[in-house]
């Protein structure tokens, strides 16, 4: 740096500075170009959501007692006064009810950690549906997909921190679940809980890895996250002037740095209001947790009742091996979900990758119509959720509804293997179908509602000209083929290694792209637009009226 014409108290330091980390380089970042489109900012309330949770975190560190071990409540709340409760659950009463403040971080706490997960989700869903998952960015979905199996570990694990009546259930339902794993199971129990159920030292366990290790995982995930972002540079949605090479929007200093800070203030906002107004977990009601007590109508937060779903739907399914029960009613759908999602969400960037041949880099997203399998895929995995999140409630539903709950299992049962069918075909028809009404409007422009007559006598409808803004959005994308399946056998007569797998690789990816409706080619517009009927070769001006239909 050159210190002319500037006072040396400013020059000096930022010489020291960098000549030691390189503070010229680094402001080159400064000018990182970040696209302008509101589905941009789903990571950003994860991250911000995130941020809320340690402040938030470190207010409430300062006042609860991770311990087990049994007082006599003497606090504010004069419902539970002269009741044996541990000493986590009266600190959690008395952060609710005597620490200035401490429900109002409680709730904002609480609502912040549904956010974070649902912001994670809805995030991860708008890059699978736009394909920012394709190369290079394999490594940070994968990323992203551990993001989210952690936030909802940690918020089990806070969730679990109170020690109230409904917290309690929910652990006596992981001690199911640790107790169906073969063979290990119990020791695994006996290991977590310090002995039998529901032992003394669970919280104290509990309470550092929610506050040290999962948020030390998370932090460093979410760091290499965004410097991955960084280095791989922005993906951006289709549009005039954006392509593989370039990004088109706002640079990082200081237009972005100022909408992102002031977007980091309008969530603040939004959950301090929501923690402010909306109840959540009143622990005070549910009370302190007995083994031999539960709640009616016990629901998990969302963002594991289809977890619970799966459990309850599932049929009671047992095998004795060696003398050894195994629950498989309990593991399939306890463990079996988790561990599905997670191999299914990390391994699908290779599997597409594998299936269409495609091992570009892709910087410019996709429009989810434009890829009708993927999208049909990713509706009928929702409509799964959806179907189990129903299941985890089904006590609720019948009460509410004056149903049966075993019509209920047993409908969801069947659901399960056909709604998702169904969804799919009618989410990829209708994929479809945008695709050929985006051909249509590629090749004729777009319907003008004036029936003029020519001089022939022939009616036609005028169409105007697509603008070359709308025109570009509508023809971005690549026309798609199916992998040709090669000859069997090579010149010499001899059967080609491997060639059966490609022969099933074929088949997937007819399947796959065969159904789409392409783009036109431009042989096939510039034809379309030759004869000059209703393609806009009319002029769209105000027609005669006494030649309207």
């Amino acid at each position: 740096m050159s210190g002319d014409g500037a006072p040396k108290a400013i020059t000096r330091p930022l010489d020291f500075l960098d000549q030691r980390v390189g503070l010229a380089k680094l402001g080159k970042h400064l000018r990182k170009v970040f696209p302008d489109h509101w589905s941009f900012l789903l990571g950003e309330i994860a991250l911000y959501t995130f941020i809320i949770l340690i402040l938030t975190g470190i207010f409430l560190t300062l006042w609860y007692k991770p311990s087990m071990q049994e007082v006599i409540y003497n606090g504010s709340y004069p419902l539970l006064r002269g009741q044996s409760v541990s000493e986590a659950y009266a600190s959690t009463i008395d952060i609710s009810f005597d620490v200035r403040g401490g429900l109002l971080m409680r709730q904002i706490h609480h609502w912040s950690a549904n956010v974070f997960a649902a912001a994670i989700l809805v995030h991860m869903l708008r890059n699978f549906f736009t394909g920012a998952f394709r190369k290079p960015r394999e490594i940070n979905w994968i990323i992203g997909s551990l993001l989210l199996q952690l936030a909802l570990i940690e918020g089990f694990t806070g969730y679990s921190l109170p020690d109230d009546l409904l917290s309690g259930t929910g652990l006596r339902f992981v001690e199911g679940l640790l107790l169906s794993i073969p063979i290990v199971g119990t020791y695994i129990t006996f290991f977590i809980f310090g002995g039998e159920y529901p032992g003394d030292d669970l919280i104290s366990r509990l309470y550092p890895v929610h506050i040290l290790l999962l948020p030390g995982l998370l932090l460093a995930l979410i760091t290499i996250h965004l410097a991955l972002i960084v280095y791989h540079k922005h993906t951006q949605l289709p549009g005039p002037g954006r392509t593989n090479t370039n990004v088109v929007g706002a640079p990082l200093m200081p237009i972005y740095m100022a909408k992102s800070g002031g977007y980091f203030f309008l969530t603040f906002g939004v959950m301090v209001a929501m923690g402010a107004i909306l109840q959540v977990n009143p622990v005070w009601i549910y009370g302190p947790y007995h083994p031999n007590q539960i709640g009616a109508g016990t629901q998990p937060d969302w963002y594991l009742g289809w977890v619970e779903g799966g459990l309850r739907i599932m049929p009671n399914w047992e095998t004795r091996v060696a003398g050894i029960t195994v629950s498989w009613n309990v593991f399939i759908p306890g463990f079996g979900w988790l561990l599905l999602l997670a191999l299914i969400l990390g391994i699908y960037p290779f599997i597409e990758r594998w299936i269409t041949g495609d091992d570009r880099e892709h910087h410019v997203l996709d429009r989810a119509r434009n890829q009708p399998t993927r999208t049909a895929l990713g509706v009928a995995a929702i409509s799964v959720f959806g179907l189990l999140w129903i299941g985890g409630g089904n006590d609720i539903i019948a009460t509410t509804f004056h149903l049966a709950i075993e019509d209920i299992t047993v409908f969801i049962r069947v659901a399960i293997f056909v709604v998702p069918v169904i969804v799919f075909m009618v989410t990829k028809r209708i994929c479809i179908g945008m695709q050929r009404r985006d051909r249509e409007t590629l090749i004729h422009g777009v319907e003008s509602g004036a029936v003029v007559r020519l001089p022939s006598g022939e009616f036609i409808e005028v169409h105007k000209k697509l603008s070359p803004d709308d025109a570009y959005l509508l023809s971005s994308h690549e026309r798609t083929a199916p992998l040709e399946v090669p000859a069997r056998t090579d010149k010499e007569g001899r059967e080609r290694p491997g060639w059966r797998k490609l022969r099933l690789r074929a088949r997937i990816s007819r399947f796959w792209v065969g159904d789409d409706a392409q783009k036109p080619t431009l042989q096939e517009y510039e034809s379309a637009h030759e004869h000059g009927r209703g393609h806009g070769e009319i002029e769209a001006e105000e027609p005669d009226r006494t030649k309207e239909l």
